[in-house]
C-alpha cells in the first residue's frame, strides 16, 4: 500500500490537488510573503505518485503570474512570464 501512503501524505503536506488524464495530479499549495506577492508550490505525479515535476509559480500583488521556477527534474531557474 505505499502508494495510499505516498498519495495521503501529498494530501495532507498539498491542501489543494486536481485530477489530471491518465491517473496524473497536480498538487499545490499557495503561500503569500508579506509583501502582498503569492508563490505557488506545484507538484506533479504520475498515477504512481512519483514526482514528474516540482516547479514554482510568482504571483505579483494583483494577482499576475510574473514567474515560473522549474526545479525537478531539471533545475531551469527562475523564467520571467
Amino acid at each position: 500500500m505505499h502508494l495510499v501512503g505516498t498519495r495521503e501524505k501529498n494530501e495532507r503536506k498539498f491542501p489543494t490537488w486536481q485530477d489530471l488524464p491518465d491517473g496524473e495530479r497536480r498538487y499545490w499549495i499557495d503561500v503569500p510573503s508579506r509583501s502582498g506577492w503569492r508563490v505557488r508550490y506545484v507538484k506533479e505525479v504520475g498515477s504512481d505518485e512519483v514526482t514528474l515535476r516540482f516547479y514554482q509559480e510568482v504571483y505579483d500583488a494583483k494577482g499576475d503570474l510574473i514567474e515560473v521556477h522549474h526545479k525537478y527534474p531539471v533545475d531551469l531557474g527562475h523564467r520571467k512570464v
